[in-house]
């Protein structure tokens, strides 16, 4: 059955992710729902109004709007305090709740009514993935090399450490602590600027997995405490 999929642009500071791309956008409109879009959400992801126009969406002014006409809202970050009034009874809002983080917004929304389903929860049917987890940890992962290699630098209070080295200077030596999607990604970036890359885990499944796609100045070593207090003596950064 057709729904009203709204979408209204993220309030959270900082945040500048909209849930919905026009590409995205586009495939609901060809499926036979009617998707609204409150205007400027997705601006800061790089997409303007006039693509999702394009796409076939309906622009509307306010949140307001988006949550009084819309079955389905989509969002990137948990409600904010001025949201809850807006939330109807039996609509249905996808977004990133972190309900553990906040009993506020859980008494909230089981006060709205509505169904509220989070994007951190959600398993693929075949495999137990979290495919809508997945990608922000890919993000996570690869951010944090870049994070880190600035906190190297002397201005930020490190050691002036260069991630990658130069011919004739010891590349950076980093030590990452487990090995799934955050560390795997990490180390793909660290080992890839040619850092010198140990990564620690407690699963020798997933140790043996990572050393066979991993380059060779990946090492990987099995996590106890004693070895990784060893390593962490010698590390320009630790992930």
């Amino acid at each position: 059955m057709p729904k009203t999929i709204g979408v209204p642009r993220e309030i959270k500071e900082d945040e500048g992710r909209v849930a919905l791309s026009p590409a995205g956008l586009h495939e609901l409109v060809r499926a036979g729902h009617a998707v609204l879009v409150e205007r400027g959400a997705g601006r800061e992801s790089g997409f303007d109004d006039a693509e999702y126009e394009t796409a076939g969406a309906r622009l509307v002014e306010t949140a307001a709007e988006i949550y009084h006409e819309s079955d389905i809202v989509v969002k990137v970050k948990e409600p904010l305090e001025r949201e809850y009034p807006l939330i109807r009874r039996g609509q249905i809002l996808f977004t990133f709740f972190h309900f553990a983080a906040s009993r506020e917004l859980t008494d909230a929304m089981l006060q709205s009514g509505a169904s509220c389903i989070a994007y951190e929860t959600i398993e693929a049917e075949d495999r137990q993935l979290l495919p809508l987890l997945t990608p922000m940890s890919e993000v996570a992962g690869r951010m944090s090399v870049f994070e880190g290699s600035k906190c190297l630098e002397s201005p930020a209070g490190g050691r002036g450490v260069l991630i990658s080295g130069i011919p004739g200077v010891e590349s950076a030596r980093v030590v990452i602590l487990g090995g799934g999607v955050v560390g795997l990604n990490a180390a793909k970036l660290a080992a890839g600027l040619g850092a010198q890359v140990t990564i620690f885990d407690i699963d020798l499944d997933r140790l043996r997995y990572l050393s066979d796609i991993l380059p060779p100045n990946v090492v990987t070593i099995f996590s106890t405490p004693y070895d990784v207090r060893r390593k962490l003596y010698d590390a320009d950064l630790v992930i």
